[in-house]
């Protein structure tokens, strides 16, 4: 449909104010913020009871299924602050051979706009930082995340620059440079380069959009559960595989649970939420194993899926949360477990994962051998990016027009 009056029609707002996800100060909306002054993020609140009787499932239902039809449970407030590159409503892709048979949907975000899921946060920050008259932005990335915001800022004429570890894959960096970002490799990991950015942000060279220093790349995220709970006829599943560095999706994901529930459009029940790490770095994993709150930075860390490596994630506590109130688990896979579950679920059911899909498709296989999920669970794994993006085996296969070719040997 176009024009499309998810994108071009006023809606009604209903942000309240802004709150600490660890102490519940208070803060004033339509204010550019940080972190809280507890240095912990900040969390947009709502009016839902009046969403709920502005907006009914059935007046939903009838929008364009993408992103922005959500508008009254969003924080953009004017229509001229969105931007759009085509967020769609991401399909949900039944994995039977890979998944052993069981009733698993793989979310496959890598069909949103720059390949990732990243998209879904970075459209709804930069849409703020638009609204709310940031004009100079950076942050660090593992790749797809400064992909997304090189690709939005960019349309809305926002300068940003990008910092990444020295080993992000090659197409990554280029992607960041080609839509309009100065993008900078650094000989670090993710939060050594978050610790420039916040240098800069200091002395006022421009405004932090590290994961969860600001307060709307969760709102995007959030979507995901929204999308979610509409696709499956407003009952949740039964587990949630998601994989995790900073976590934003999750946390964003139980932050949109809760507030469908307080609409009415959902009941009580919960999915258990497995949070999916890489064994070579794994903090939320040691932190839950440990009984922590919080967790420690992950010291060496290494794997080939570059999402989830983040040896500190500033909302630790709000995945760890999520997490053990859900009855789930924070779960570690290896590289060897990530190779092999991507390459049975292209060459088995034709879906070509992401490392970091893969490694929740690897989490989903060890959870099944543990008992904690059964064949009749209903489960959603997350492919956060295309497959595309990464490096695959090499395909030597060759033959000479010109020479005799044995077919049945093909």
């Amino acid at each position: 449909m176009y024009p499309n009056p998810n994108l071009s029609a006023d809606r009604p707002t209903f942000v309240t104010h802004l709150e600490c996800s660890l102490t519940g100060e208070r803060y004033e909306a339509d204010q550019l913020h940080g972190l809280s002054r507890a240095g912990r993020p900040l969390l947009v609140r709502y009016d839902l009871d009046a969403a709920g009787r502005a907006l009914t499932r059935e007046a939903l239902e009838a929008r364009p299924t993408d992103l922005w039809r959500w508008r009254e449970l969003l924080p953009v407030r004017r229509t001229e602050s969105i931007v759009s590159l085509g967020e769609i409503e991401t399909p949900l892709v039944p994995i039977p051979a890979s998944a052993g048979g069981g009733d698993v949907l793989v979310k496959d975000e890598g069909r949103l706009p720059t390949g990732s899921f990243k998209a879904r946060g970075l459209v709804m920050a930069v849409a703020m930082a638009k609204e709310l008259g940031s004009t100079r932005i950076a942050m660090p990335t593992n790749g797809n995340a400064g992909a997304a915001l090189a690709a939005y800022a960019s349309r809305v004429g926002i300068e940003t620059i990008v910092f990444c570890p020295e080993d992000t894959p090659e197409i990554n960096v280029r992607e960041i440079a080609m839509q309009g970002a100065r993008v900078w490799r650094v000989n670090g990991l993710i939060d050594e380069c978050g610790a420039i950015v916040g240098r800069g942000a200091a002395d006022g060279r421009w405004f932090d959009f590290s994961t969860l220093k600001e307060p709307y790349r969760i709102e995007g995220k959030k979507t995901m559960g929204l999308e979610l709970a509409a696709q499956l006829d407003w009952k949740l599943p039964d587990a949630i595989f998601y994989p995790t560095g900073g976590g934003t999706g999750l946390i964003g994901m139980w932050k949109a649970f809760d507030e469908l529930e307080r609409l009415g459009w959902i009941g009580a029940k919960r999915p258990r939420m497995y949070a999916v790490q890489a064994a070579g770095c794994a903090p939320i994993v040691k932190a839950y194993e440990a009984g922590e709150e919080h967790a420690e930075r992950w010291e060496g860390a290494h794997t080939i899926a570059a999402g989830i490596r983040v040896p500190k994630a500033v909302g630790d506590f709000l995945i760890l949360r999520a997490v053990r109130e859900s009855g789930g688990r924070a779960l570690a896979v290896t590289d060897e477990e990530i190779e092999a579950a991507v390459g049975d679920c292209a060459k088995r059911d034709g879906l070509l994962m992401c490392p970091e899909g893969g490694a929740t498709l690897a989490a989903y296989r060890r959870a099944r051998g543990q008992g904690l999920v059964s064949e009749g669970d209903r489960c959603v794994l997350f492919n956060c990016a295309t497959g595309l993006k990464y490096p695959m085996p090499a395909a030597d296969g060759w033959l000479d027009k010109g020479g005799v070719i044995d077919l049945a040997a093909l």
